[in-house]
């Protein structure tokens, strides 16, 4: 587990210097986009296995031992209901907050959080993800919900 977390932070650091090159080379918004490129097909690949449980939140539920790897806190509650079948993450520490001012950022959820979102969202068009809390803006855990239509 030491070095699931000790890569977990390698890559978080390679992330954030990434986005700060890219982002003084041509800007914010066309560094996001660059650094998208090819993180949708990663994330089909790392969620897969977990879509594949009979609910979002099973599947979720199943990532906890890898989040506690890398040193995070996740809880995971089923909010499904009328058709749809959804989950809400709690990131009760988030280990980005540090790492993001190392790299010259106020907060980490431009590069790290909304990115993941919206990598989820390129590869599972089915599945609506949103940011409903951040840590980094004074709220006292990171939250996030993720739903898909029963069918």
């Amino acid at each position: 587990m030491e070095d699931d977390h000790k890569e977990f932070l390698a890559a978080t650091h390679q992330k954030f210097a990434t986005f700060r090159k890219l982002s003084q080379q041509s800007g914010p918004e066309q560094a996001w986009e660059k650094m998208l490129e090819g993180f949708p097909e990663k994330q089909k690949q790392r969620m897969t296995p977990f879509l594949a449980e009979s609910t979002l939140a099973e599947g979720f539920t199943r990532a906890i031992p890898f989040f506690k790897s890398v040193g995070m806190d996740m809880q995971v509650v089923d909010i499904s209901n009328s058709g749809t079948d959804a989950a809400l993450e709690i990131q009760k520490y988030c280990p980005y907050l540090d790492i993001c001012k190392e790299h010259g950022f106020d907060t980490p959820c431009y590069v790290i959080c909304e990115m993941d979102v919206e990598a989820t969202r390129r590869a599972f068009p089915e599945i609506k993800g949103e940011i409903l809390s951040r840590q980094a803006f004074g709220s006292c855990v990171c939250m996030f919900t993720y739903q898909r239509s029963v069918v």
